[in-house]
């Protein structure tokens, strides 16, 4: 029985422990950076939390006997990404990323894109505006210098502490989020900009489909620099990997 480690935390990731827990040539394991509270169920073994940095999952992959990695993290995970890279450089052990392609506009799409959270609040402007917000909680602190505004934020989890502004709104939901939720959401909270990642996938995005049909902009995240391994955009194509990987390492 070979040992297989994903890095979780998407959508991706949960389907392909899915497939993976229906094996009995592999034992799957899921590992979660532990920022959500009440993450969704997966049918494989978890673990929660860091490995302390890439040496501590280099010795983590020694240490369970590892056969193969999956980073199947969000697009925008690009520390734990480059751990990832790094320990299967050190310890020679097979590393796949399972990456979701990145969205791309269409002709009446009015994207505005930023490096960083910095940027996003700074294309925000001077004028009061009502924003709808889908970052995450690490992001959400950078937009207390821009107090002016109206939020309404969306999250998986209810925001603790809150916001540090006057006037905020929350909303807790996990994807997907249809176009037509994601427009009457819109419309009831008048909102007039989105600030968003782009994540790719279906899951999210019911509301860059939402802001196409009212003429909403959105303030776009640029994705990160990640590093060049061999990577796929379907589960299907991860279980041929696995099973040629997988093989050979049991040579």
């Amino acid at each position: 029985m070979r040992r297989i480690l994903i890095l979780g935390g998407t959508t991706e990731a949960r389907r392909l422990a899915e497939r993976l827990g229906e094996r009995r040539d592999v034992a799957a394991t899921v590992s979660l950076a532990g920022r959500t509270r009440t993450p969704a169920a997966y049918p494989v073994p978890v673990r929660i939390g860091g490995f302390g940095g890439a040496q501590g999952l280099a010795r983590y992959l020694t240490r369970e006997r590892v056969d193969a990695i999956i980073d199947a993290t969000h697009p925008y995970a690009a520390i734990i990404s480059a751990n990832a890279a790094a320990a299967a450089a050190a310890t020679r052990i097979p590393l796949l990323a399972l990456r979701r392609a990145p969205w791309t506009p269409l002709p009446a799409d009015r994207w505005i894109e930023v490096a960083d959270t910095a940027a996003a609040v700074d294309a925000l402007g001077e004028a009061p505006r009502r924003v709808f917000l889908t970052l995450g909680k690490t992001e959400l602190g950078m937009f207390a210098r821009a107090p002016q505004h109206h939020y309404l934020v969306r999250s998986v989890e209810p925001v603790d502490p809150p916001l540090a502004v006057p006037h905020a709104a929350y909303v807790t939901g996990r994807g997907p989020f249809t176009e037509m939720d994601d427009r009457a959401l819109l419309i009831a909270h008048t909102i007039d900009v989105i600030v968003a990642k782009n994540s790719g996938g279906t899951a999210t995005y019911g509301k860059i489909a939402a802001a196409r049909s009212l003429g909403l902009p959105i303030i776009l995240l640029r994705r990160p620099a990640l590093p060049e391994v061999p990577t796929v955009e379907a589960i299907e194509d991860v279980m041929i990997w696995l099973d040629h990987a997988v093989a050979l390492r049991g040579v």
